[in-house]
């Protein structure tokens, strides 16, 4: 979700002035995940910025990001010694509909991806509530399915997360629920069914998701406190009655900046790489950051 401008732009400017002159640490979860990298993200165009959704390649050499401005981008993820140290874009093109056309507002508001095992991707858009295929190439989307409940979500508040299942399932997630929970939807012979409900803890809201491949899914969430963005990682066992909720991380106030996308992979040494992204907004005084943790097995 695009955090608005107006009245949130004199919010985010406080926010952010705090912030660079916090050394606040993020704080809560388990133990041993660790951040092994943080950059910022940065390319001279005026079509770079506002990432709302991520995949890293299973070799962990290649990002994918859409934007929610409707742009997807490849780039290569520069790595030293399997540390993440800068990032070359490969790819960009703006997104089209199924005749080839561009997207304008307010269809391009594009917030979840999800990549399957064969390549297939999908994105989920806001404002304009719908799920589509991807081809990454050429941009072009094709509706797949309306979003589910579509009829009760918001304008800026929609599908905000897409994950796929490693059994292939695509599921969804919207941002609010005006519950105390969030449905966790599955696509299953064409049609949306509620898997579960994702019980809510705190101010918290859906941002991100991807599944490990063990098919844990991680749940990237973000909330907007007077003193900065506060971002939270749970990861949850859709086998168990309860879940098993674990916090992974939670941050405190400006630590990260608007954390939106977050992509789930293995490294080489048979480690779970968590790679997340913030959405700057297209506001010079945010960023782009790229924070990668690691869960060790």
């Amino acid at each position: 979700m695009p955090i608005r401008i107006g009245i949130k732009l004199n919010l985010i400017q406080i926010i952010l002035a705090i912030g660079l002159a916090s050394a606040a640490l993020a704080a809560g979860g388990k133990g041993d995940m660790s951040q092994d990298a943080k950059l910022v993200w940065e390319y001279d165009a005026p079509w770079f910025g506002g990432i709302s959704g991520a995949e890293v390649s299973a070799d962990g050499h290649e990002l994918t990001v859409i934007t929610d401005r409707g742009r997807v981008i490849r780039a290569e993820l520069v790595r030293k010694l399997g540390v993440l140290i800068d990032l070359k874009i490969i790819h960009s093109v703006a997104l089209r509909d199924q005749g080839g056309q561009i997207l304008v507002k307010p269809f391009t508001d594009a917030e979840g991806l999800a990549i399957g095992k064969n390549g297939q991707a999908y994105v989920s858009f806001e404002g304009q509530h719908r799920i589509t295929t991807l081809n990454i190439s050429n941009g072009v989307t094709t509706p797949v399915a309306n979003a589910p409940s579509a009829e009760t979500l918001t304008e800026n508040a929609g599908i905000e997360a897409l994950a796929i299942h490693p059994d292939g399932t695509l599921f969804a997630l919207p941002e609010e629920s005006g519950e105390d929970f969030f449905p966790l939807y599955a696509y299953r012979d064409g049609e949306w069914v509620t898997q579960t409900n994702i019980p809510r803890r705190g101010p918290f809201l859906p941002v991100g998701a991807d599944f490990d491949d063990a098919g844990n899914l991680y749940l990237l969430e973000r909330t907007v406190t007077p003193l900065g963005f506060r971002n939270r990682i749970r990861r949850f066992d859709l086998t168990k009655p309860d879940l098993a909720a674990e916090t992974l991380m939670q941050s405190f106030p400006a630590h990260y900046d608007n954390l939106e996308a977050i992509s789930v992979w293995r490294d080489p040494a048979g480690q779970t790489r968590l790679t997340v992204l913030s959405d700057d907004n297209f506001l010079a005084i945010q960023q782009t950051q790229v924070i990668e943790f690691i869960i060790p097995q």
